[in-house]
């Protein structure tokens, strides 16, 4: 069988790759800049691998690949290449794992991880997703079967390279337009020849783009499809109920009108597969992903939660599940922690990150996630006063609470009511005290 060597391995998406291609029976290695709970997990399944990256890594393999963060002065992709060893970027190689498989993709700005593990707890099959399913625990599942849960990179065009049989959007707002040269329509086009390359298709209807598409479409209109909606709290786990069109009454862990809307869409693009009796008992098995309304720790006094949203409209949408939850609970208190992702989506989006915190308690900003970026001088007191944030260089876990040390040397604990912190760089590491 091949081998088969990952630059970057300790990514969300390529780690599901390596582990899918690792069930397949290819031998796996990989490295990465540095240890994470992914590369020791990735370990534990008996793949090889090597931090920080080093030419030794490259050895005889078949061929490499690389994630999208790899630049190409890397030096194992500079070895790779020097002793003529073929090299695919994570996009490249997604025509070689999906081939011959049925593919169920998931695209969208916001609301695919969810989408896809909730689809992926309905249908039979494999599933590969850019999040940790807390109902199989990892970001893959491989099972001996055509079927494939896939959730499809619009940010660097790679969902074109799905092979969908069944294509789902959950929405089309503007996100990572550097890579279409800021030009909407390159973007708008991308979206559209992903649909296309789809025999059946689930769009929610009511986004500005995906309601002006004439393609044959299982359409979702949220605010006419989706009724009674409530929101439960059972043993501090949160739970939306809902009806769907003539579908009947749906349960989906988690919170918020985005749950049940994510859910719908899953349940459309299941009706292709499986019976509606069938769809309802298997949705009791979602458990909701890691790291989106993950809730840490929880008792009648204080809740913990982490949540990956790292654009204005994601934390709009859960902060709004985050009073109904803590109402639910009779907290009357919310904080939220900020660590902005990256210096081109915060300037770019800065009026709407202004706007997204409205009626918290406190907001607390961290600073900003570079991901590799160059800094851009954005005076965050004067853009954020009206919140009269408090500033912090990082937050720690202590026991089931938070404390972190203020730009004026005062040392906070936060230990009542709810706290939810919002980012994709490291902040999840803080708020649960380590990996």
């Amino acid at each position: 069988m091949k081998k088969v060597h990952f630059i970057g391995i300790g990514g969300i998406g390529i780690s599901a790759i390596a582990r899918f291609l690792n069930e397949k029976g290819y031998t796996i290695s990989g490295s990465d800049i540095k240890e994470s709970s992914t590369t020791k997990q990735l370990r534990q399944e008996g793949i090889q691998v090597i931090t920080p990256h080093c030419k030794e890594a490259i050895k005889d393999q078949d061929f490499v690949v690389y994630s999208a963060a790899i630049k190409d002065d890397n030096i194992e992709l500079k070895e790779a290449r020097e002793r003529g060893i073929e090299c695919f970027s994570r996009k490249e190689i997604l025509p070689f794992v999906l081939e011959g498989k049925k593919v169920f993709s998931v695209a969208g700005a916001h609301g695919k991880s969810t989408t896809s593990a909730m689809l992926s707890s309905l249908i039979e099959g494999s599933a590969i997703i850019g999040a940790v399913s807390k109902q199989f625990g990892s970001n893959m599942r491989y099972e001996p079967s055509v079927n494939v849960v896939f959730e499809a990179d619009e940010s660097d065009s790679s969902f074109l390279n799905s092979n969908p049989y069944l294509a789902v959007v959950t929405n089309a707002e503007p996100e990572h337009m550097e890579h279409y040269d800021y030009d909407i329509e390159k973007f708008h086009a991308a979206y559209r020849g992903f649909l296309e390359r789809a025999k059946v298709r689930v769009i929610n209807a009511e986004d500005e783009f995906l309601s002006t598409l004439k393609l044959d479409a299982l359409r979702l209109y949220p605010s006419i499809d989706i009724t009674d909606m409530t929101m439960v709290v059972r043993d501090f786990q949160p739970y939306t109920s809902f009806n769907l069109k003539n579908l009947g009454r749906f349960e989906a862990y988690g919170m918020g009108k985005h749950i049940a809307i994510d859910a719908s869409l899953a349940i459309l693009a299941a009706l292709d597969e499986i019976s509606l009796k069938q769809i309802k008992q298997n949705f009791a098995n979602y458990k909701g992903i890691k790291k989106r309304f993950d809730i840490l720790c929880a008792d009648k006094n204080f809740v913990l939660i982490d949540d990956y949203a790292h654009h204005q409209t994601e934390i709009k949408a859960t902060l709004n599940s985050a009073f109904e939850y803590a109402k639910l609970l009779g907290l009357s208190r919310v904080v939220a922690v900020f660590q902005p992702h990256r210096y081109t989506r915060l300037s770019a989006n800065l009026e709407g990150f202004k706007e997204c915190f409205k009626d918290v308690d406190e907001l607390i900003i961290l600073p900003v996630y570079a991901a590799g970026e160059k800094p851009v001088d954005i005076d965050m007191k004067a853009e954020f006063k009206d919140y009269n944030p408090i500033f912090t260089d990082c937050i720690t876990r202590v026991d089931n609470a938070i404390e972190f040390t203020d730009e004026f040397g005062v040392k906070n604990r936060l230990a009542d009511g709810l706290v939810i912190g919002f980012g994709a760089g490291d902040i999840s590491v803080q708020l649960r005290g380590g990996y």
